[in-house]
């Protein structure tokens, strides 16, 4: 008989016991299980592959975060972020008086630097130009390369839509706001201007420093003398066309939204912005 009562009371603990770890289980699952924490991150195509780089070594240390990064260009990251539709805007150009009027509750983050490549295919024999060749090429008052110093071959000029910030920049510190030849035709994004200058013998864009694979980058001639693209001529300011990158914010960040932002703004964020051929602003 007290055998039997000991097995008993025996079988009750271990089935208490059970019950502890099975409800300790339960907890642990619900902890596994819990919502992620999501933001949406929108706008420029040349803030886009620092933004890309970012989520993932960002998600890699907190799994419990999920960061949605797409394009769209400057003016889409703005009104994103202005209008609430998206926590973060990407930007490659600084605020224009209405936006600010706008939205005036946009905070800027000042993420990197950067620089307007003039791009060729690798072909063209073209090794610099001036600002004004350029600018000539882009109104349409050079039509062939041998106008500039090339060889025989009509110029296929290549630029940005009108939602991109890197025509914005381009439109006001190349072209002094005149306007674009009709014959340009426009890319939606950075590697779409690549894409077809790399496969297009006669063509001429401009892209953001990390789009130069398959494509020639011209030197600038400044003053008569050619001024290479390098990030030592970009951080002295040789190199003329030059730009700060921006994520925005609709006022401070909070939650997961600083906590991305941060992370770009920490040295091993500021790695990737170096990866990504662009220029850190912290050391």
């Amino acid at each position: 008989m007290t055998g039997k009562s000991l097995s008993g009371t025996t079988t009750v603990a271990v089935a208490g016991i059970l019950v502890v770890l099975l409800m300790m289980a339960g907890c642990l699952g619900n902890d596994q299980t819990a919502a992620p924490e999501r933001i949406t991150v929108t706008g420029s195509t040349t803030v886009m592959p620092i933004a890309e780089q970012a989520r993932e070594a960002f998600e890699a240390q907190d799994a419990s975060a999920e960061i949605m990064v797409s394009g769209g260009g400057s003016s889409v990251g703005v009104k994103a972020a202005g209008e609430g539709t998206a926590d973060i805007g990407m930007s490659s150009r600084d605020l224009k008086p209405e936006e600010t009027a706008g939205y005036p509750d946009l905070v800027k983050h000042h993420i990197a630097d950067d620089a307007i490549l003039l791009i060729v295919n690798p072909g063209n024999s073209v090794e610099s130009l001036t600002l004004d060749e350029v600018r000539g090429i882009y109104n349409g008052t050079y039509t062939n390369w041998n106008q500039v110093g090339g060889s025989e071959a009509q110029i296929v000029v290549v630029g940005r839509d009108s939602a991109s910030g890197t025509r914005e920049f381009f439109s006001e510190f190349v072209m002094d706001e005149e306007d674009f030849t009709r014959t340009q035709e426009e890319f939606n994004s950075n590697g779409g201007i690549q894409q077809k200058v790399s496969q297009t013998p006669g063509a001429f864009g401009y892209v953001g420093l990390g789009y130069t694979e398959g494509v020639k980058p011209l030197a600038l001639d400044v003053g008569g003398t050619s001024v290479e693209p390098t990030l030592q001529n970009i951080t002295d300011g040789t190199y003329p066309i030059s730009r700060p990158l921006y994520m925005l914010t609709n006022g401070e960040p909070e939650g997961l939204a600083q906590r991305y932002i941060d992370f770009i703004l920490s040295a091993e964020g500021q790695e990737i912005v170096a990866s990504e051929d662009y220029i850190p602003v912290r050391g």
